[in-house]
């Protein structure tokens, strides 16, 4: 069996290594652990519910008010102190946030084989998003296996040095996560979704809580409460937990009898007001992948992004942070959706549902447990 450790942290790593976790538990070549760092408790603690997985380890390194620096340090400090590495064939990490770079330091210096799930993503500008750009180009030089979503991916890294060998395409396992729990998800709706649905009237989900965009907060909650008083719609706002977010959000947004200022959602709350929505606001990369997914059109607010493939379809537009911006394109949309309806069918920039299965592909091939000629990447944009 060959052992391998999850090393995750956050709600978006969790939505998006629970269907591979799932699948290599399938597999008899495989035994797969999770090692929770702790770095979102809360969040993750319900994420990892809602798929009905539990930690075989959790760090639990969250502290109120601490540095990246101190996630870095209490995630590399928790896994020398809990992890036996001589234990370990591999480490899986994702994406790019603290608890990604830990892990993969970690597997690095203890000489562990370490893949990289989602790799390749850049924005090609470090600032932006901070500090995940510089994060994932980081694990990138060091992994031993790279599971690029997309083959513009696969692109950046072979630009960057990485040998095709080590590259493999596979589409966004966030696909894969979003696709099971709309067709399997038994959970019941809440009072306040069913609120929000039975209106009839357009949703809109919106949310900013970028460390980059701190600074245009007011800037963004401003455009918003002009888009919910020039139109008949539902706007639904998640309030991201830091206190520089609520500070700009809930003044500005206060008052109006069709903002909806809520706490964050559950993954399967989430997914159930997703699934009814008409129209997405937001710099939450998750959201950038899951609403052109679902063909919801999708305004991003950020003026570059490491997932260009849902702008290149059209589903998704780069908007900034600009009062004048993200109003004027809200308002295209919203008489688009009036016009042509509430879903963009330009084909799925992310994946078919089948990522976590090339990924095993990919892994089982790393080890020789399939043969050399194996191709395991065959996902293309459809």
């Amino acid at each position: 069996m060959i052992n391998i450790a999850f090393i995750i942290g956050t709600r978006p790593e969790i939505v998006k290594c629970a269907p591979l976790y799932a699948a290599l538990q399938e597999d008899k070549n495989f035994c797969p652990r999770i090692i929770a760092t702790g770095q979102h408790r809360e969040m993750a603690d319900e994420t990892f519910e809602a798929f009905g997985i539990i930690p075989q380890i959790n760090l639990g390194i969250m502290r109120a008010g601490q540095s990246l620096t101190q996630v870095t340090q209490r995630a590399l400090e928790g896994l020398d102190a809990t992890v036996v590495p001589g234990e370990l064939d591999a480490v899986i990490v994702h994406g790019d946030t603290a608890s990604t770079l830990a892990g993969a330091i970690y597997a690095f210096q203890n000489r562990i084989p370490l893949i990289h799930v989602e790799a390749g993503l850049r924005s090609h500008h470090a600032g932006s998003p901070f500090p995940e750009e510089a994060n994932r180009k980081l694990v990138g030089q060091i992994a031993n296996l790279h599971l690029a979503p997309t083959e513009g991916a696969r692109a950046n890294l072979l630009r960057e040095g990485i040998h095709s060998d080590a590259i493999f395409v596979t589409g966004n396992t966030v696909v894969d996560a979003l696709q099971n729990f709309i067709s399997n998800n038994r959970t019941p709706r809440s009072e306040q979704i069913e609120f929000i649905v039975s209106r009839q009237k357009p949703i809109i989900i919106a949310s900013a809580h970028r460390r980059e965009g701190w600074h245009d907060l007011a800037e963004v909650a401003s455009a918003l409460r002009e888009i919910a008083r020039l139109n008949d719609v539902s706007l639904v706002v998640p309030l991201h937990k830091n206190p520089i977010v609520r500070e700009a959000f809930v003044p500005a947004l206060s008052g109006l009898e069709n903002v909806f200022l809520i706490e964050p959602l559950s993954y399967p709350e989430y997914v159930d007001l997703l699934n009814n929505s008409s129209l997405i606001i937001s710099d939450s990369s998750g959201a950038e992948e899951e609403g052109p997914t679902l063909g919801i059109r999708t305004l991003v607010l950020r003026t570059v992004t490491e997932r260009p493939e849902a702008v290149s379809t059209g589903v998704a537009k780069l908007t900034g942070r600009d009062l004048k911006s993200i109003l004027n394109n809200a308002t295209d949309a919203l008489v688009e959706i009036h016009n042509q309806g509430d879903r963009v069918h330009l084909g799925q920039p992310y994946g078919d549902g089948n990522a976590s299965a090339r990924c095993v592909a990919a892994i089982a091939k790393y080890f020789g447990k399939l043969p050399a000629d194996h191709i395991a990447y065959q996902w293309s944009i459809i």
